[in-house]
């Protein structure tokens, strides 16, 4: 971590035209039964005029329906992981035990979407923890501050502590914890003496987080890690200052070019564009 990175209806009937309000008790009329008043020829007319404005509401309905269904889908595209490998291997290489990590995160990212938003915490921090180990950017990529993808990570099986924060984010965010409880956030670990990353999870917007941390394998309350002094934080929806001024949001993420890069090249990697990380 560079020390000098911050940059600062289903409808209702009523809903319908009235004159499709009354279709239904047209269209299953009795077979046989007459309405008094109207002459056979034209009460068969009617009849078929409420059928198809009936069929017409419904068919109207349903497109809604199958449009609704398709935007949902573009909005929560599946990670289709064999694109992704094949992807990461054109740009890249040959993955070789990279692929056996990758494959192991698609695994846990399939098998562990019914858990416990703590559980998940808790899985997804050990697996980073246990499949990443910890080298300096200017060594494993011959960059000052350099942000990779979790596929970046993976592959190369190691990382430094942004590295291991975007990793667990974008894990936790697949399985569904909603963004507003997370935030990769900057610190400064004072026994290090160094500039940090960890990933913090709300699990209400007042709670005291708990921190997800490259350093310890256990998940603590950010008030018994006295150890590190909070900086700033972010996520896919915005940036909040966290330290003597308080929680204040402060702005989007357009201004981390780091973090639309770091979308960027998930992209090129075969990952879906999603609105909200």
């Amino acid at each position: 971590m560079n020390q000098d990175f911050f940059e600062i209806k289903r409808p209702r009937l009523s809903s319908f035209p009235a004159r499709h309000q009354r279709a239904p008790a047209l269209f299953f009329y009795p077979p046989g039964r007459t309405i008094r008043g109207i002459p056979s020829r034209l009460r068969g007319l009617i009849a078929l005029a409420s059928r198809c404005a009936f069929f017409s509401t419904l068919y109207r309905f349903g497109l809604a329906i199958l449009l609704g269904g398709l935007l949902l889908a573009g909005v929560h595209a599946d990670w289709d992981f064999s694109r992704i490998s094949r992807h990461a291997q054109a740009l890249y290489g040959q993955l070789g035990e990279g692929q056996r990590r990758i494959d192991a995160w698609q695994r846990l990212l399939s098998t562990h979407k019914q858990l416990a938003e703590r559980e998940q915490l808790k899985v997804v921090n050990l697996f980073f923890n246990r499949q990443l180990r910890y080298r300096e950017d200017s060594e494993l990529w011959h960059e000052i501050d350099y942000w990779a993808t979790p596929i970046e990570s993976l592959w190369k099986g190691a990382g430094d502590c942004e590295d291991y924060a975007v990793g667990k984010y974008f894990s936790l965010r697949r399985l569904g914890v909603p963004s507003d409880k997370l935030r990769i956030t900057y610190v400064k670990a004072l026994r290090q003496n160094r500039a940090h990353m960890v990933l913090t999870y709300y699990s209400s917007p007042e709670a005291v987080p708990l921190v997800l941390d490259s350093l310890i394998d256990t998940i603590k309350p950010a008030s018994q890690r006295d150890d590190l002094i909070p900086v700033y934080a972010f996520n896919g929806e915005g940036m909040w200052l966290t330290g003597a001024a308080g929680n204040k949001k402060v702005g989007d993420t357009k201004r981390l070019s780091r973090w639309q890069d770091l979308l960027k090249k998930m992209r090129t990697e075969g990952f879906p564009a999603e609105p909200v990380y």
